[in-house]
């Protein structure tokens, strides 16, 4: 998408919204859906992204910790050992962000079922999942690619963020869980 010139906040927030709508609506059902039954039946759910991403993989991981699972951060203090009966996430645009291709390998070596979000499915975290979700927008290093307005990965990390919330209502559908039960979950320290 060619940057328009002179284009005002609300102008460039519709541009925003428009390519995430697009971005979404290419995500595969099929994948969404064994991904959620992945989440379902895990016994805990570790999830990892760097930078942006990982902002993204926090509030996902509280969303999750709010509806009752088994959730963490990869790399917080409070995170348990992963082992095998367990679900790695991994959303990384390129799919080759070194520590999450580290994080990933030690994940397969424990047996625990994987998953990549990322704009690569060829990539190294691609090929090592055990499901993958295409997010098509660019990557971080892939700004000339014309995919988005914005700049590096904003268009991914915006994406994966709503795929996350999107994620949250269709397990709380599947396990008849209701929105109720989330603020009986909730910081209550604030």
């Amino acid at each position: 998408m060619a940057r328009s010139c002179n284009m005002n906040a609300a102008a460039y927030t519709q541009e925003i919204l428009d390519e995430l709508k697009h971005t979404l609506s290419m995500v595969k059902e099929e994948a969404a859906e064994n991904l959620v039954e992945a989440i379902l039946h895990a016994n805990k759910i570790f999830v990892a992204g760097g930078g942006r991403s990982g902002f993204m993989a926090k509030a996902f991981v509280m969303r999750m910790m709010h509806i009752g699972l088994d959730a963490y951060v990869v790399g917080e203090t409070v995170t348990p050992n992963l082992e095998s009966e367990d679900l790695f996430i991994a959303g990384s645009g390129s799919g080759e962000t070194e520590s999450l291709v580290s994080m990933t390998e030690k994940a397969k070596n424990i047996g625990a079922s994987i998953a990549a979000i990322t704009t690569n499915p060829a990539s190294t975290i691609g090929r090592l999942a055990d499901h993958t979700i295409e997010i098509h927008a660019q990557a971080k290093a892939d700004s000339a690619s014309g995919k988005s307005i914005q700049p590096m990965g904003s268009l991914f990390e915006q994406a994966l963020l709503l795929f996350y919330d999107a994620l949250i209502l269709r397990v709380m559908e599947k396990s008849d869980a209701h929105s109720d039960i989330m603020y009986g979950r909730h910081a209550n320290l604030e």
